[in-house]
């Protein structure tokens, strides 16, 4: 494995010449730099992370805590985890990913090392028991979800209040006056996902407010369950016109379902989910949907984040809480429900 010695004899440069070349601590010639950078690709360098740690006081590397937990559908959350990554690579930095379930450990342990230079976390829930740690922590956070209290961190979400009252009234303008809303497991609700009922909350009032019923329902997060989940709600409400889905899983099984009843969209049923373009090709769906942007949050929040790392922000401005305003992707599922 090259050394930085190697380095430098390859560039006819001293050993700390060659350092200075590479850390950018000190002001060098364009043509020792050039040497230099030659000499790292000729031999392959890659500079030792601990020792570098110890010169600069950072790691380059962010941590990222993510769950893949039962109740959620596992391509959704993996797309967050990229929109992350690739933006941190982009950047210079590392990832160093922790799926563990017992999160206030897992952060304790990377904060307290100080094997990372910042926290990015995902599965936010409502009441987070790792905010306190991540607040007390020498090290900035910043978090894709909206928890009830954002003191001391950079927070990013979806409007899924807006998504909401944007799904009802784009079937409203169409002449829809019965809908049915598909929603997550009742039991991400229940360990504090707060991004289904503020769409469920913010969707009910907008479809009271416009005399629109509006059926409420909670679907599974897998197949074949969310399946026979759609088949009931169809059942149980022949007269809705239009289906609402903030369900990664239930838009899946959708075309499966649609194709057993013999129903197409937007013929017999307007269909307008919630998930990224990037999903919606992944899973071949057809269907009109809120943009979740996971990407894009994934890079806000990395953005900041080393914003902060890097002292681009000073210690005393205020933290952020932004929300990507929510849009309608037409994919041709939507149109005047049919006459009796």
């Amino acid at each position: 494995m090259a050394t930085i010695g190697d380095v430098a004899r390859v560039a006819g440069v001293s050993r700390s010449t060659a350092s200075y070349a590479l850390s950018g601590k000190r002001t060098i010639s364009v043509d020792v730099r050039r040497r230099v950078e030659d000499a790292v690709r000729e031999l392959g360098y890659t500079p030792n992370a601990g020792a570098r740690a110890l010169a600069t006081s950072q790691t380059r590397v962010i941590g990222l805590l993510a769950q893949f937990l039962e109740d959620e559908f596992a391509p959704a959350m993996l797309q967050y985890m990229l929109g992350v990554s690739n933006t941190a690579r982009e950047l210079g930095y590392d990832i160093l990913l922790s799926t563990e379930a017992d999160g206030r450990n897992a952060l304790r342990r990377m904060t307290d090392s100080r094997m990372v230079d910042g926290i990015v976390l995902l599965n936010v829930a409502e009441h987070d028991d790792r905010l306190p740690i991540l607040r007390d922590a020498p090290q900035p956070g910043a978090l894709v979800g909206l928890p009830a209290d954002c003191t001391g961190v950079d927070v990013f979400d979806l409007d899924f209040e807006d998504a909401g009252r944007t799904m009802v009234e784009h079937l409203h303008r169409l002449g829809h006056r019965e809908l049915v809303l598909v929603s997550q497991p009742e039991h991400v609700v229940e360990r504090g996902g707060a991004y289904v009922w503020r769409l469920q909350n913010a969707a009910v009032e907008a479809a009271r407010a416009r005399g629109i019923t509006l059926h409420a329902a909670f679907g599974a997060a897998h197949q074949p369950d969310v399946g026979r989940d759609l088949h009931a709600l169809l059942d149980a409400h022949p007269r809705a016109t239009g289906l609402l889905i903030n369900n990664e899983a239930a838009a899946a099984a959708l075309p499966t379902v649609l194709h057993d009843r013999k129903l197409s969209a937007p013929a017999d049923l307007s269909v307008v989910g919630r998930y990224s373009d990037e999903f919606a090709r992944t899973f071949s769906l057809p269907y009109s949907s809120i943009e979740s942007a996971p990407d894009r949050l994934g890079r806000m929040a990395v953005r900041e984040l080393v914003r902060r790392i890097e002292g681009q922000a000073g210690p005393d401005e205020p933290h952020l809480v932004r929300f990507v305003s929510p849009e309608l992707i037409d994919r041709g599922s939507t149109a005047a429900p049919r006459g009796d």
